[in-house]
């Protein structure tokens, strides 16, 4: 793609970490935060900007984001010359409010997620914008198809991939990759339990709406699932499994202790997964999972982990 960074993938071998991981198992995590912009994001919104046409540059890009799609179209634009209309909710890390500035977006801030989608599709209508859709979107799909592919690269011959699950962007992409190449794999989504979209969508066959979020993992907060990344989604991916925010606290605390990686709640879903609810399904495995993203302060870090 040119643009991205080709991230690097990391066999978890330190003993202080092998200790809490499924017994006998090999596990592989791609390091997706390293990427510009900080998180996968980055794949999907440059394609996405790159393939505006002039008429459509002109008039700049609008994006509703509490965090790291914000920061990644705000890059994509910046890199392409390109106006980005950002909105956010006031509730968003000010790490990531400050870097959309940064970057020369010019961020708009409303009560909650909402209202940033209200807006948003305000904009497309009063300033002739090209939204930027944080999930249901090709150029999105086909981003993280890319990181599927790198994946494959690192740890191709891998019995089970776990990815983690905001709105079904990420997934529906690798996903698609992983399952023409690794047909007999098993490939697992991980959701918060306080915003599980695309597992009860799973659960009654179409995209489902949820009526609040709630989640410490504000990066996989998505309120509904959609019928294009869902349909990816329910194709190629054996189960979503959901995780609690103790899990992702203690996965967390585990990445910072061991790698002294200072990973969001979102970074941390798939190492809680393998080390709670697929444990047993990954003994003696071969594994492969993301660390998806981490951007997120000092401050509000502390704040999840309790100081």
């Amino acid at each position: 793609m040119g643009r991205v960074v080709r991230t690097p993938s990391l066999l978890l071998a330190q003993d202080t970490l092998q200790a809490h991981l499924p017994p006998n198992a090999s596990v592989k995590a791609k390091l997706e935060l390293f990427q510009q912009a900080g998180s996968f994001k980055a794949r999907g919104a440059i394609l996405g900007i790159m393939g505006l046409s002039q008429e459509q540059r002109a008039a700049g890009v609008v994006a509703a984001s509490g965090g790291n799609h914000a920061m990644a179209v705000s890059w994509a634009a910046q890199a392409e010359g390109v106006d980005a209309s950002i909105i956010m909710p006031e509730t968003a890390d000010p790490l990531r409010i400050e870097s959309c500035r940064k970057l020369g977006a010019t961020v708009t801030l409303v009560p909650d997620i909402a209202a940033a989608f209200e807006l948003m599709q305000a904009l497309e209508s009063r300033e002739g914008r090209t939204i930027m859709h944080p999930f249901d979107a090709k150029h999105m799909t086909l981003g993280a198809g890319s990181c599927g592919l790198e994946m494959l690269e690192d740890v191709g011959d891998a019995d089970i991939y776990v990815i983690p699950v905001g709105g079904g962007g990420l997934i529906s992409g690798m996903s698609a990759v992983i399952r023409k190449a690794r047909p007999n794999a098993l490939i697992f989504g991980v959701e918060p339990e306080g915003a599980d979209s695309m597992a009860r969508s799973f659960e009654s066959g179409k995209p489902a709406k949820l009526a609040s979020v709630a989640t410490i993992a504000d990066s996989l907060g998505s309120p509904y699932a959609m019928a294009y990344s869902f349909g990816i989604t329910k194709e190629n991916v054996d189960a979503i499994i959901r995780v609690s925010d103790n899990a992702l606290r203690d996965a967390m605390r585990l990445y910072y202790s061991t790698l002294r990686l200072i990973a969001e709640p979102a970074c941390a879903a798939t190492l809680a997964a393998i080390c709670g609810p697929l444990r047993d399904k990954c003994e003696g495995k071969k594994v492969a999972i993301l660390a998806c993203g981490s951007n997120i302060s000092i401050e509000r870090y502390q704040e999840i982990l309790g100081g």
